[in-house]
């Protein structure tokens, strides 16, 4: 669980207290132990929500899937499929670069295979292996993912090529569809929206543009976390 700002302010304020009166200490402990208690109970509720979300819609889904005609089944199928890949990963996405990218390869090599579109993942062999924190992972996890995503939704592909790299410090991500790329189409959704914002958050850059399998090209680049140093 990532440690709010307030608590890493307070353990700040607590090592900065060097000589300071030691009876300010108990005070800054209290409000660090409320802090805590209080991220605790969020990230219960969340799990919960979370719970709730998956038995209640699952459920639905579940039953939908013997009530809809056969030639609606697969679609469902692929609702739920997508239910608990959200939910499974949104609560658990984090490791080193390497292990983060293997799970957003498993997930849509699974979501294409139930389209019968073809996945061509390209990675380099000579990628670091920085450890990402977990909204580092979650970010270029979602990017991933809502990409392709869009892909599936509006360009109807055969095909979805994946290349990943590194140009300097950077991260190069991108993702490209072989269907009919339309510049109207990339505006100001909700979807769109998010994959700005999450590559805010990486402080990187994300564009659109055509590809040259024909279709949409989501290009992703953002600087990747320094390497320890050796031996520390």
């Amino acid at each position: 669980m990532a440690v709010p700002k307030q608590q890493t302010g307070a353990l700040q304020r607590l090592l900065g207290m060097g000589r300071r009166e030691d009876s300010a200490i108990p005070t800054e402990l209290g409000i660090l132990r409320q802090q805590l208690a209080v991220a605790e109970a969020v990230e219960q509720e969340r799990k919960r929500i979370y719970d709730d979300l998956h038995d209640d819609v699952g459920s639905a889904l579940l039953t939908l899937l013997h009530r809809v005609p056969d030639g609606e089944r697969q679609l469902v199928r692929e609702i739920l499929q997508d239910l608990r890949a959200i939910l499974a990963h949104d609560r658990g996405i984090e490791g080193s670069l390497l292990e983060v990218l293997a799970q957003l390869r498993d997930e849509i090599e699974q979501r294409l295979l139930t389209r019968s579109i073809t996945l061509d993942w390209h990675q380099s062999d000579t990628l670091p292996d920085p450890t990402l924190d977990r909204a580092q992972a979650m970010h270029l996890f979602r990017i991933g993912r809502e990409a392709v995503t869009n892909a599936i939704r509006h360009a109807n592909p055969s095909r979805v090529r994946i290349i990943v790299r590194q140009v300097a410090a950077d991260l190069i991500f991108e993702v490209t569809d072989d269907g009919h790329f339309d510049p109207a189409r990339i505006g100001d959704g909700r979807g769109t929206r998010s994959m700005r914002a999450r590559a805010d958050e990486l402080h990187g850059d994300i564009q659109w543009q055509q590809g040259t399998l024909g279709g949409t090209k989501v290009h992703l680049r953002f600087p990747l976390p320094a390497a320890p140093a050796a031996g520390g």
